[in-house]
């Protein structure tokens, strides 16, 4: 089994770099061949709608003909079991990163059929985390949550069944007194670091054992 992890996060170890990681402990407690790649650190841009991935006999149909930092990784999500895709969420969605990225693994598979159906070659687990300075109540205010759900929606109709993690209430700042931050409580802040991060790191790890079960 092999099982790849995104980070859309400018951070590598920061809260969603470090739930990642726990993700991929979980699949390889399970025996899984891991790996992990940080989007920040690649030199790519998102579809740039040349429709070469649906030219009629074309040499790149249901493939992105473009080749740069990320081509050698969208090969290999596609000769893997699982993968993870883990973002901060910025302004309501996915970081600018994130957001190019799927572009450039979701489009090539999209036929433009009566069914949109998918050329992705087999069915593999998807999971998704995300990662939010809010809490959980201004989360649901802000509905943010039904918009990023949609991303399960591409993953399961052209990739296969996806699983989201939603980790609310984020530690940001190594010292909140040093920034412009009164919308939060900087202890409650701290107290939730040190007691609910823990489990939600527990609730990574399981979602990464279970998306590698045979």
């Amino acid at each position: 089994m092999k099982i790849i992890a995104i980070n859309g996060s400018p951070r590598k170890n920061g809260n969603t770099g470090i739930l990642l990681n726990k993700a991929l402990e979980g699949a390889a407690s399970n025996g899984a061949e891991t790996e992990i790649f940080h989007l920040y650190d690649l030199n790519y841009k998102g579809c740039k709608s040349c429709f070469a991935c649906k030219l009629i006999n074309g040499n790149s149909y249901g493939n992105c003909s473009i080749n740069d930092e990320i081509s050698p990784i969208l090969k290999k999500i596609k000769n893997s079991d699982a993968i993870i895709l883990g973002s901060p969420i910025y302004l309501g969605s996915i970081t600018g990163e994130m957001k190019s990225f799927m572009e450039r693994l979701i489009f090539p598979y999209l036929v433009y059929d009566e069914n949109y159906s998918s050329l992705f070659p087999k069915k593999i687990s998807v999971g998704l985390i995300y990662t939010f300075g809010v809490d959980e109540q201004r989360l649901k205010q802000s509905k943010w949550q039904e918009s990023i759900k949609y991303n399960e929606f591409l993953v399961e109709r052209f990739l296969g069944k996806a699983e989201s993690l939603f980790v609310t209430d984020t530690y940001q700042f190594d010292d909140y007194s040093k920034y412009v931050s009164t919308a939060f409580d900087a202890g409650n802040k701290l107290k939730r670091r040190e007691e609910v991060f823990p489990q939600d790191c527990k609730k990574a790890f399981e979602l990464g054992k279970r998306l590698v079960e045979i």
